[in-house]
């Protein structure tokens, strides 16, 4: 039995006043619905992607709808260490502070471990635990250098970072590792007040998804649902949501699997 999606939830002025960057942010994925759940909580928002066309069409988008002094785009490539600097030195500058950080830069693919090449397991890793770690430690350096607590930073992970998949070593393996960095990096970083968690999605649709992934596989993960359909991006979204708000405030270290997965 397949359940509709229930209705999209207004938002509640969770996250006002509140400045706050999101990487891989342009498109129709779990990044691009944060950043409008994000808007729509009240936070201005610097959106970034290596995809600087897109990422320009979604400035223009966003500003449109929220108003060009909430919405700022900057390009990044996370595994550029010069490109993730410039893009939280323009969150700062734009904003005075750096309240929250979303890291949903990843990269997937499908490939046997047998026959996958170093080059192909290298930018997987690269790409999503490289750039979380990337993105996470300039982000604490700045919260930390700033004094006054209260940041909060949330990462992507995946339940495949828990369960097993055919083709997913790379995928599962840096999943895994955001994950750990999660935990390491909130016990740090609660020395100084900001907050690190993680939420761990198993389906949520996006067209990007379509183009890597067969129907029969798209087929047989649905299926292993408990509402028999996949999660719409902005279900995931609220959930980033609420670890970035005042919600959450007992939470680090944590991650949240957004799944209705049993097995």
């Amino acid at each position: 039995m397949t359940n509709p999606p229930p209705p999209y939830e207004p938002g509640h002025g969770l996250l006002t006043g509140r400045h706050a960057v999101i990487t891989a942010a342009a498109g129709a994925g779990i990044g691009g619905a944060t950043a409008r759940r994000l808007l729509e909580e009240g936070a201005d928002v610097v959106v970034s992607d290596a995809h600087t066309r897109r990422l320009k069409e979604t400035e223009a988008e966003l500003a449109a709808v929220y108003g060009p002094e909430r919405v700022t785009s900057q390009p990044c490539d996370v595994t550029d260490e010069t490109q993730v600097a410039a893009l939280f030195d323009l969150a700062e500058e734009r904003h005075g502070r750096l309240d929250i950080v979303v890291n949903n830069a990843g990269l997937g693919g499908t490939g046997d471990l047998v026959d996958m090449t170093d080059a192909q397991w290298d930018k997987v890793l690269d790409v999503t635990l490289g750039g979380t770690f990337r993105c996470t430690r300039a982000a604490l350096r700045r919260m930390k250098a700033a004094g006054h607590g209260g940041g909060v930073i949330v990462n992507n992970a995946s339940v495949v970072g828990w369960r097993a998949q055919k083709g997913q070593s790379h995928y599962a393996a840096a999943k895994a590792g955001v994950m750990a960095l999660t935990r390491c990096a909130a016990l740090e970083a609660a020395d100084f007040g900001v907050r690190v968690n993680a939420v761990a999605p198993s389906l949520a649709m996006h067209p990007h998804l379509v183009r890597v992934t067969t129907p029969e596989l798209l087929e047989e993960l649905t299926a292993r649902e408990a509402f028999g359909r996949y999660a719409e991006p902005w279900e995931v979204a609220n959930t980033i949501v609420f670890l970035a708000s005042g919600y959450s405030s007992y939470l680090t270290g944590e991650v949240i699997s957004v799944s209705s997965q049993h097995a």
